[in-house]
């Protein structure tokens, strides 16, 4: 019998389903917990986004810090899936760190344009002429995200 993956509530199929049945200051613990699985730590970031509020936007926040840019890439993901702009300080020093892996910052730079605060558009249009194609295209994609947020065509599409 073929399993079908699980569609989360934000309509992606996760490398990983999300732990159930925990806490906040649980959930960031594995997160940060490099002993563990990274099955396991993914399951955490899964479950600190479907948390939806800011302690738990900010727990994933910490995450930025270990040393896995896989982590680190998915936890900018599941920000923008969250679309809560308490965190758009940390995106914006993940997007400027140029010691940061390249697909983090990409990856921080589409969650701020999927967060829909206008607030970042100065940020994103510093990086939209990057040396690194990663980088720069994804501010222009953020940046395109924010203007069509705002067209007639959105709210066609929303309805």
């Amino acid at each position: 019998m073929e399993r079908k993956p699980h569609t989360s509530e934000f309509g992606s199929v996760d490398p990983a389903p999300p732990q159930l049945g925990g806490q906040i200051s649980t959930y960031k613990n594995d997160v940060l917990n490099n002993d563990i699985p990274m099955f396991q730590r993914m399951r955490a970031v899964f479950a600190l986004r479907n948390v939806r509020s800011d302690e738990a936007a900010l727990a994933l926040c910490e995450g930025f810090h270990c040393s896995s840019a896989l982590l680190r890439h998915e936890i900018a993901y599941v920000l923008g899936q969250m679309q809560n702009n308490v965190v758009l300080p940390k995106l914006t020093e993940v997007l400027s760190d140029e010691e940061e892996h390249v697909m983090v910052r990409h990856e921080a730079a589409e969650a701020m344009g999927a967060i829909g605060d206008r607030s970042i558009i100065n940020i994103l249009e510093k990086f939209k002429n990057h040396p690194q194609p990663e980088i720069a295209e994804s501010c222009i994609v953020a940046l395109d995200l924010l203007q069509w947020v705002q067209s007639a065509e959105f709210e066609d599409f929303s309805e």
